[in-house]
């Protein structure tokens, strides 16, 4: 499969998720390409800042599924939580490194779902990992990303909680 061809696949994908989870957990779902790489993103409008593009804004969180040319060449799809800035998140009073740590410790009830999957980095990415990509399960396994992420969604709320001004 063209790399090209790839943003055709995860918009499929986009489509297959839940409608109804997504509106009862308030999240939304986006598809596209940035940095040369083509992405699924999951996030709430309430992770960022209300006057900012929760796609490109400073501070937000968001999960992404994503491919690039050295992924396919692995044959990989990746996959993290990212958290951006939350010391600008209005409404909380944030510490990137103790937000991290405690989302972290709240994952590791679910952790073992996540194929691959690694916590041992800085404060922007709460976690990251990757799975197989075989031509023949893309969907299949972008989906079931898709839907781990569902099932954990609600660990960054409890966290947010946590730090709520």
């Amino acid at each position: 499969m063209e790399f090209d061809e790839y943003i055709n696949l995860f918009q499929k994908v986009a489509i297959q998720i839940e409608k109804q989870g997504l509106t009862e957990k308030k999240l939304e779902i986006a598809v596209g390409k940035v940095l040369n790489s083509i992405f699924l993103k999951l996030y709430k409008i309430s992770w960022t800042n209300s006057t900012e593009n929760p796609l490109t804004a400073e501070t937000r969180i968001f999960f992404s599924i994503w491919v690039n040319e050295t992924t396919l060449q692995e044959k990989k799809i990746y996959y993290n939580i990212h958290a951006f800035k939350l010391r600008k998140l209005n409404g909380y009073n944030i510490e990137s490194r103790k937000f991290a740590n405690s989302f972290r410790e709240k994952f590791k009830n679910y952790s073992h779902k996540w194929e691959n999957v690694r916590t041992d980095f800085g404060p922007l990415t709460l976690m990251e990992g990757w799975v197989e990509l075989e031509n023949e399960k893309v969907q299949e396994k972008i989906l079931q990303l898709a839907n781990n992420f569902l099932e954990i969604e609600n660990l960054i709320d409890k966290t947010l909680v946590d730090f709520k001004k």
